[in-house]
């Protein structure tokens, strides 16, 4: 990589495969939108350090929707990070993939959270994950290990990843089932770190954007299907507008730039005239 070339880190959320040959309520197909987002993955450049999954990997936490899920994600050339979201299941996403070091580094049942170093660029992954509940929490247990990891590299431009949003969207069922616990905390001890540069997270399935703690949080679209985009109610709806990733770029850190990419079929690009 020159020196002139930025860094790139693709993040993906929200995949919901099912076992191979299964769509999502007869209606959305998530396995052929993931293979859609991998190729526009490998078309990128310059080449990505590497993708980042942001939650909800499957659907329904079984163990051929693991399998299916690490069959479409072998083309890529690349390191690909995974953390759970209220659709997945720790025990089986480890067992999916024993060959991720990050993922087995903790004991069978705890908390999947790990840290990855790229140049110029600290990645930590917490996990809001509550089993088999929709909503997320963070207790103190898992913001320890954040307060501790972050002290550990304070001069280190940070980006920390979760599945829950540590913020309400005003989509009422989606805040319903949002991050129920630890929020705060959370914000005051960023606020300390002043280190940190992004929060990404998924769960949301929609491009949502917020200040916190001296900070940007993010959500991004699902490679799927889309929430509705409905204030206040409390009926959950999807739709099938465009799937889209996001891009976070920089060269040396601290400029963090971060794009939303649709996926799919476009015409372009055109010389301006």
């Amino acid at each position: 990589m020159s020196l002139t070339e930025p860094r790139l880190l693709v993040q993906i959320s929200d995949t919901h495969i099912l076992p191979e040959g299964c769509w999502l309520d007869d209606l959305v197909d998530t396995a052929q939108a993931l293979r859609e987002a991998v190729r526009r993955v490998q078309m990128l450049r310059p080449r990505p350090l590497g993708v980042l999954i942001t939650g909800d990997l499957v659907e329904g936490g079984s163990a051929a929707a693991y399998r299916h899920l690490r069959r479409l994600l072998a083309p890529l050339d690349m390191p690909v990070w995974l953390l759970p979201g209220n659709h997945d299941d720790r025990a089986l996403l480890r067992s999916a993939f024993p060959d991720h070091d990050w993922l087995q580094a903790r004991a069978s049942g705890a908390f999947i959270q790990y840290t990855v170093d790229l140049p110029g660029l600290r990645l930590v992954t917490l996990d809001t994950v509550v089993a088999n509940a929709s909503h997320g929490s963070l207790c103190n247990d898992r913001l320890d290990w954040l307060d501790h990891t972050l002290g550990q590299a304070q001069d280190v431009a940070t980006m920390i990843a979760m599945h829950h949003p540590p913020f309400a969207t005003h989509i009422g069922h989606m805040d319903a089932m949002g991050l129920r616990e630890g929020a705060n905390r959370l914000a005051d001890i960023v606020a300390r770190h002043r280190q940190v540069e992004r929060i990404v997270c998924g769960h949301i399935h929609r491009s949502v954007q917020r200040r916190l703690a001296g900070t940007v949080v993010m959500t991004v679209p699902s490679t799927a299907h889309q929430i509705a985009l409905q204030f206040g109610t409390t009926t959950g709806c999807f739709t099938l507008e465009p799937p889209a990733l996001a891009l976070h770029v920089w060269h040396s850190g601290p400029d963090i730039v971060s794009h939303h990419l649709p996926v799919g079929h476009f015409p372009g690009p055109f010389r301006f005239a």
